[in-house]
């Protein structure tokens, strides 16, 4: 098969149209620990990422806002009480099991009034142009296969105005953080999924994916070319995570 016919699923070369499939294969057996693995994974920082995230959202009473990947529904359940009863958050996934969890997160905490639920691709979101005041993807952006095409969808159906918000693993950029990093990643990171979750695969993938997401500056442009302005990024962690802001003039 050609470049064009193939992509990345981690390290290894699939074709273009089994790599939704393979990815929700992951996400259908780690959607139950979801929650846990982040804190492990992580050691809980990945809250204070979610935090600056919705920080820089500039979300306020009454706008509409998509939360894209929103698995198990961190953002989702803090922008629903900054939108307000006139508000409107919809939680979408491309993996029913991880919306059902999310969908399940939320009426636990007892947020069910302005908040919406869509099973949806990002390369195709199924909403209306000019319609979010804010579209954020957390940690989701690099498991999509077209990622151009994705953008180029989050960018139609946001209003003029509106912000996009880009919060993914990134490339370490502070001294002597790499190898520090790619040792956690591989020798760690497997051998946590296997004694958590049972799945030590998934968890090597998702390693994996995280070296095949574009860097930092690539990620900006890929925003630009899909008609972003004003794009920037924070590098937070050293660079292990990026949060990428750009905005629909």
């Amino acid at each position: 098969m050609s470049d064009q016919e193939t992509t990345h699923f981690g390290f290894e070369q699939v074709a273009r149209d089994q790599k939704a499939n393979k990815v929700a294969d992951v996400f259908h057996s780690v959607a139950g620990k979801y929650d846990l693995m982040n804190d492990l994974m992580s050691m809980g920082i990945h809250r204070l990422w979610k935090r600056f995230t919705i920080e820089m959202s500039g979300v306020r009473q009454g706008h509409k806002v998509l939360d894209i990947a929103g698995g198990t529904g961190d953002l989702a359940a803090k922008f629903s009480r900054l939108v307000g009863p006139e508000g409107q958050v919809i939680l979408s996934d491309i993996n029913a099991s991880m919306l059902e969890v999310g969908r399940g997160r939320m009426v636990d905490r007892g947020i069910i009034s302005n908040v919406e639920y869509a099973q949806a691709n990002a390369e195709c979101l199924p909403f209306p142009d000019n319609y979010f005041d804010c579209i954020t993807i957390a940690f989701g952006l690099r498991n999509v296969t077209d990622k151009n095409k994705a953008l180029a969808s989050m960018h139609r159906i946001l209003k003029p105005g509106g912000r996009l918000l880009v919060l993914e693993f990134s490339k370490p950029v502070a001294p002597g953080l790499a190898p520090i990093y790619d040792a956690y990643s591989f020798k760690l990171l497997p051998k946590l999924g296997k004694l958590f979750a049972g799945d030590s695969d998934s968890y090597q993938y998702l390693a994996e994916s995280i070296r095949m997401h574009p860097d930092q500056k690539t990620l900006k442009e890929m925003m630009e070319q899909a008609g972003f302005s004003r794009c920037d990024f924070h590098n937070l962690t050293g660079g292990i995570v990026a949060l990428h802001r750009g905005f629909k003039i």
